[in-house]
């Protein structure tokens, strides 16, 4: 549940911002008469993610147990490199998100009332599809269909709640910060979501390995005691996974944490300006 929760709040969060960034940019330049179509093009893009999920949910249920096992290990692992690539663009974007966004907006008001609802569309849109695959992702491998969607559902509800909050001027944090800790406990829930993938596709048939184990603490940590619930739904914990599972989680979990959690090196300046000369535009 808690990290159902984390992503709610993270894409939820993301998604706020940038509605607040283009709400606020958009009022204080006077184009108030343009807010209905921005919010027309958040209210698609909202609506085609909860489209996107019925569909995965739905659509899965009719599938033959290798299919549907296929189906939920190809998406585990197409979420967790959607959501890989989105904590390090964040993390590279968030300084600055709002002069980036306004240029979009300014470039929309000059075409017109569609361009405008598209920008706002896609803005949205990608987080919220985002939000969608991997809650799916969450709740396959957790087995249970209302604690990750709760959890989801309060991480977006706090997310608005902050995103409102942002726009009031009634909360400041950094959000540097904000986004780096929270993408590093992102990593480590999309860890777990890739080493359930992998069991998924090697269930399907389609990867070795499936009997061959790593180790089994299934005693010690029973699966259905609170602790081992628990565990598999902040980590994706399994008590007994195979070796190419522990491999995969590992081989993504410590290159990608310590690339991540490496402080970005600031530019280089140039030898022109280091010597007082201004440089060239």
């Amino acid at each position: 549940m808690f990290g159902n929760y984390l992503i709610g709040l993270r894409e939820g969060l993301e998604a706020s911002l940038v509605v607040c960034i283009l709400v606020a940019y958009l009022v204080k330049t006077g184009n108030r008469r343009r807010l209905p179509p921005l919010w027309a093009g958040v209210g698609t893009a909202v609506a085609l993610s909860l489209a996107f999920g019925a569909l995965l949910q739905f659509g899965s249920s009719s599938l033959t147990f290798q299919a549907k096992e296929a189906l939920g290990g190809t998406l585990s692992v197409l979420s967790v490199a959607l959501v890989t690539w989105m904590v390090f663009w964040m993390r590279r974007t968030a300084r600055h998100l709002k002069s980036e966004l306004q240029d979009k907006l300014d470039a929309a008001l000059a075409v017109g009332t569609g361009a405008l609802v598209v920008t706002s569309f896609f803005a949205v849109g990608r987080e919220g599809l985002e939000t969608s695959l991997f809650i799916w992702t969450a709740v396959q491998a957790t087995g249970d269909g209302v604690r990750p969607l709760v959890g989801a559902l309060l991480g977006l509800a706090t997310s608005v709640v902050l995103g409102w909050l942002f726009y009031k001027g009634a909360l400041r944090i950094n959000l540097a910060k904000f986004f780096r800790w929270t993408g590093a406990m992102l990593v480590v829930v999309a860890a777990g979501v890739l080493a359930y993938g992998i069991h998924d596709l090697q269930e399907a048939d389609i990867l070795p390995g499936l009997h061959s184990l790593a180790f089994d603490i299934s005693t010690t940590i029973p699966p259905d005691s609170w602790y081992g619930t628990l565990l598999k739904g902040v980590f994706n914990f399994q008590p007994d996974p195979t070796v190419l599972q522990v491999s995969v989680w590992g081989l993504y979990l410590l290159p990608v944490m310590a690339f991540f959690l490496t402080p970005e090196r600031s530019r280089s300046v140039p030898r022109a300006q280091a010597a007082g000369v201004p440089a060239a535009e």
